[in-house]
């Protein structure tokens, strides 16, 4: 994937994950920076139970990107001790 679909993709399932965790958005860059990271971190959580990783600009992608940015948001709140909204 090219530098511009993962940043799009990385702002799209950053702005969902902090929606889904406390209800409102980080920001534009926090948002993309969360699903770069989550995108990674979901592709490696899926690998370790045998699913593929990220595999290009789609839907698929774009839930594992979601539920890694969900752990990242996760534990950024565990470290920092902000509050949150959990669903």
């Amino acid at each position: 994937m090219s530098i511009i679909a993962w940043l799009i993709l990385g702002l799209i399932a950053g702005f969902i994950g902090s929606k889904i965790v406390n209800r409102s958005g980080e920001g534009v860059l926090l948002d993309i920076g969360l699903g770069v990271v989550g995108a990674v971190v979901g592709g490696f959580l899926f690998s370790l139970i045998g699913a593929a990783p990220v595999t290009g600009f789609n839907i698929y992608s774009l839930i594992v990107a979601v539920v890694g940015s969900i752990v990242v948001l996760l534990i950024y709140y565990a470290i920092t001790g902000r509050n949150r909204t959990v669903v």
